[in-house]
């Protein structure tokens, strides 16, 4: 099975155990990976068609076996005793949505605050079919001024695949549109919401 390398830029997660795990799991359920990371000390990876939960859990599963702390945004309310501490260990980052910053200021701020950041995103905002991606995430790239990396879900061939990097141009409508018709190349798990 095809393990992309850990990029120098790339914070390093786990041990030997760890990423045998992860390729265990990984591969018993047939996933492979195709793509190569880029090596870039901050990015945003940008994980579409989300459709199901499975998605995270192959992801976490792909994190592993490559060995990488990837970051990811959950809601402050999942960070509760007594699964915060595995919740952030596992790179969730807690995000305020009632907070007088809003999400987008709050994620700036993250970039802004660390020499190396790698941050995942479901851009659909919810596993429905929404026929369209939220701008957050261009809004977050543009203000943190970091590219996107996307990461298409396939569960037709069963694969995690890096694309090559996209730079926001600052048209939201066009580069939504952009981004959106990028992953129509992938099967979602459940492709009538995508």
């Amino acid at each position: 099975m095809y393990i992309p390398p850990l990029p120098d830029n790339w914070d390093s997660f786990g041990n030997r155990f760890t990423r045998w795990l992860g390729r265990t799991l990984f591969g018993a359920l047939g996933w492979s990976f195709a793509g190569e990371l880029p090596n870039q000390p901050k990015l945003m990876f940008v994980v579409a068609p989300h459709t199901s939960n499975w998605d995270f859990f192959i992801g976490l599963f792909g994190m592993l076996a490559i060995g990488f702390k990837g970051r990811w945004l959950g809601k402050h309310s999942l960070f509760v005793w007594p699964i915060k501490g595995l919740m952030t260990r596992l790179g969730g980052m807690p995000v305020y949505r009632h907070a007088p910053r809003g999400m987008v200021e709050q994620v700036v701020d993250q970039y802004q605050q660390h020499a190396r950041l790698h941050l995942a995103v479901t851009p659909e905002g919810t596993r429905a079919k929404v026929g369209k991606f939220k701008n957050g995430f261009l809004r977050i790239a543009i203000g943190a001024a970091i590219p996107i990396a996307p990461v298409g879900f396939d569960y037709r061939e069963k694969k995690i695949v890096f694309g090559e990097l996209f730079y926001p141009t600052g048209d939201l409508i066009q580069d939504e549109r952009t981004c959106y018709q990028y992953f129509t190349r992938f099967t979602a798990k459940y492709p009538q919401n995508y």
